[in-house]
């Protein structure tokens, strides 16, 4: 219950009016200053407002900004997130900070265009600056600026290595965070900028930031567009992404994860299991055993979802034998069962020129039912039932073969 406080003269002190909240606004080279802001005015009514305060004309040119780490612009949208107390920064709008943004990353000194890339990466964060910055044709910019920005500086690229990577860096963060946004499509992107990127997996290797926000646009480019799979797929191998698993740091760990089952979700049925067997041949699970999941270091929830992805995807590959039933008739598959008994059992078996076909008959049905078979006379039968099917006889048939000394103790 709000408590409702009685002064010494009776009268009772109202609480402040649900729609008015009490900030402190900032202005550069400005003491703060305090204002009470009625959310029912329009919000270009208090931007005015403030404005006439510190006698700033154009008043449309400037908006109002959460002064934390955020810098998010206050709009009619999220104003009444707005809470009592709250400090906020009057400054440029956003089409106007987008316009002075736009023309500042083409600056001709390395510095200007460093400083410039580096306000873009932040505010891009913000959805209300990056549609701006959009709207004026910037992601083409960017993408321009991937494509070319190599081949440009090649020739001063001992001098200015360093500039280039932290201009690289930035220049990919800033896409990345105008593409988390949904606004532009990502089947607008050309093979050369594709290119670029997955060339950064491997050029930039030791390069953290570059490399983090190269795996994070390949695997934003793989989920969101077909063709743009099937591009990434002819530009990245397994065996590319497999040495970033090596390594220590558990966010490029983590990433290089979802690359690897963003291309497992979006291959082709037919595709799938020929990706798990170069999977398997590249060692993927003991790699991950010893550097991810045994690596003195704990499993954050971003990597755990990432490994529970990529279990499920390797295990839906069983689905199919999982529920294909065995064919009695099939001499194949029966030959499998009799390689079962012949493993268990070839130490104790008579030779198959002695005795009757009916005395090999009853000790192949007693051998049969020591390995547990319910059907003792024909336990091609055991497999006709989905689920487990032939997933079921696959299994036997690895643990006879490949751990031969355990599968006979098992039985004995």
């Amino acid at each position: 219950c709000p408590v409702v406080l009685t002064p010494v003269n009776g009268s009772v002190a109202m609480p402040p009016p649900a729609d008015i909240v009490k900030v402190a606004i900032e202005w550069p080279g400005a003491y703060p200053k305090l204002m009470e802001i009625d959310q029912k005015k329009p919000l270009s009514s208090i931007i005015k407002e403030v404005c006439d305060g510190w006698s700033l004309a154009n008043h449309d040119q400037f908006a109002l900004q959460h002064a934390d780490s955020s810098n998010f612009y206050i709009t009619e949208k999220n104003r009444n997130e707005i809470k009592n107390g709250a400090i906020l920064r009057l400054t440029t709008s956003p089409a106007q900070n987008a316009q002075q943004l736009h023309e500042r990353i083409q600056s001709s000194s390395m510095d200007a265009k460093l400083e410039a890339l580096k306000d873009l990466a932040n505010y891009s964060r913000d959805v209300t600056f990056a549609q701006e910055f959009i709207n004026l044709d910037g992601i083409s910019l960017l993408t321009q600026m991937v494509e070319s920005g190599t081949e440009r500086y090649q020739k001063l690229q001992k001098i200015m290595k360093p500039c280039f990577g932290d201009m690289l860096s930035f220049t990919l963060t800033a896409f990345v965070e105008l593409m988390d946004h949904g606004i532009v499509s990502w089947d607008t992107f050309s093979v050369a900028f594709i290119k670029k990127i997955a060339s950064y997996v491997n050029k930039f290797a030791s390069d953290i930031s570059i490399l983090q926000r190269s795996l994070a646009i390949l695997e934003s480019m793989v989920l969101n567009s077909h063709d743009l799979y099937q591009k990434v797929a002819q530009e990245i191998t397994i065996g590319q992404l497999i040495p970033h698993l090596q390594g220590t740091d558990q966010e490029i760990q983590t990433y290089t994860i979802a690359v690897i089952n963003a291309l497992f979700l979006k291959a082709p049925d037919d595709k799938r299991q020929e990706m798990a067997n170069i999977l398997a041949q590249k060692q993927l699970r003991s790699i991950i055993l010893t550097h991810v999941i045994r690596a003195q270091r704990a499993i954050n929830n971003e990597m755990a979802h990432q490994l529970y992805v990529l279990q499920v995807l390797t295990f839906n590959l069983l689905e199919d034998r999982m529920m294909t039933k065995m064919d009695p008739q099939d001499q194949a598959q029966r030959d499998i069962i009799f390689e079962l008994r012949r493993i268990a059992f070839d130490a104790e078996s008579e030779p198959n020129s002695s005795g009757s076909m009916e005395k090999r008959k009853s000790m192949y049905t007693r051998d049969y039912k020591k390995l547990g078979f319910i059907n003792h006379v024909n336990p091609a039968m055991d497999f006709t039932q989905t689920p487990p099917g032939m997933l079921a006889l696959d299994n036997m048939l690895y643990f006879a073969k490949h751990h031969q000394d355990a599968y006979i103790r098992v039985r004995l």
